[in-house]
């Protein structure tokens, strides 16, 4: 499916969604990520030809992407993997084709393609890892939102551990693979704050680019903002980058925070809180990826509307580090 075609889906569901979810009122009637998704199976699981009419069979990796199980190409690795079965058999070519009738299992637990589709924005604490499950035993960011949403949801990119900010879990697989691809270029912008004053240059530099340990490192901008604070805006993905940038010039990083992705901005969330984005916050950023892989001329990271951000005081899920 095209990022266009996503985009009008989107559209269409703008009727039918649903502002807030109330944190209280589902700790009562909560499923793990095997029961979450058997709950969220659908009668009808019929993909889009390439005709525009709708075939009855789709491939694996769709099927588990729309399942909620990871992003497309995350899939695609747990096909080839062996983690998959199609009615009992072992499949690890992601190719292959299964319908409504089949019986899909992930680690021996069967997974249904969810009905309602979940873009969930959350302001991470720092010391919350983005993973699905931790085998060192940390604080998982997924757990925050457990108590809200029955729904299998996975983070749509990384925050470092160590890190804070907002961070966007979904259920749609196609989503994420649409804006989490490195030809989308969506504007991430952060705020750095130092133990010490920045050294002269850094900001210059990282604007040019600089090589770290054989790794080039160019963030879109920077701007100082006082003796111990940065605004960087990147639309790279590489890993721990404004880290590895700032201790390469012995700038020791004390808190580092991500306060908006494309033109989602933070809007008056604290850590642990989070809300649903809003159908046009949804559309707007898989514009940005279509408009930024097609070459457009308006498609910049930032580009859409803010009127999301304006509105998230009504969509604020309060949900304090302490209830854990």
């Amino acid at each position: 499916m095209s990022g266009s075609n996503l985009h009008d889906k989107m559209i269409d569901r703008e009727k039918s969604f649903h502002g807030v979810k109330s944190v209280a009122g589902n700790r009562n009637g909560l499923h793990d990520s095997g029961e979450s998704a058997a709950c969220g199976r659908q009668d009808e699981k019929s993909a889009d030809s390439g005709n525009g009419e709708k075939s009855d069979k789709m491939r694996l990796q769709v099927y588990l992407a729309h399942a909620g199980v990871a992003s497309r190409r995350a899939c695609e690795q747990f096909i080839a993997d062996g983690r998959v079965t199609v009615n009992g058999v072992c499949i690890t070519e992601p190719g292959s084709k299964v319908s409504a009738e089949d019986s899909v299992c992930v680690d021996g637990k069967p997974v249904y393609i969810e009905e309602t589709k979940r873009y969930i924005l959350l302001h991470k604490p720092a010391g919350y890892v983005c993973s699905l499950s931790d085998e060192k035993g940390r604080a998982v960011a997924a757990d925050l939102l457990r108590e809200a949403y029955s729904e299998r949801l996975y983070n749509v990119g990384r925050l470092d551990m160590y890190s804070a900010g907002l961070i966007i879990f979904t259920n749609d697989g196609q989503f994420a693979a649409e804006i989490s691809h490195p030809s989308a270029e969506i504007e991430k912008e952060y705020i750095v704050e130092t133990s010490l004053p920045v050294p002269p240059g850094l900001v210059e530099k990282f604007m040019h680019g600089v090589r770290v340990d054989g790794v080039f490192y160019k963030c879109v901008t920077a701007e100082q903002l006082g003796t111990r604070r940065v605004r960087v805006v990147l639309i790279e993905g590489k890993n721990r980058e404004i880290r590895h940038v700032f201790e390469y010039f012995g700038a020791a990083i004390k808190r580092l925070t991500r306060m908006r992705i494309g033109s989602i901005e933070n809007g008056g969330l604290q850590a642990g809180q989070f809300r649903e984005l809003t159908p046009s916050e949804v559309s707007s950023l898989l514009r940005m990826a279509h408009h930024n892989k097609s070459g457009d001329s308006d498609g910049s990271g930032k580009n859409g509307s803010n009127n999301g951000s304006n509105r998230a005081a009504s969509f604020i899920h309060t949900k304090s580090r302490s209830e854990k």
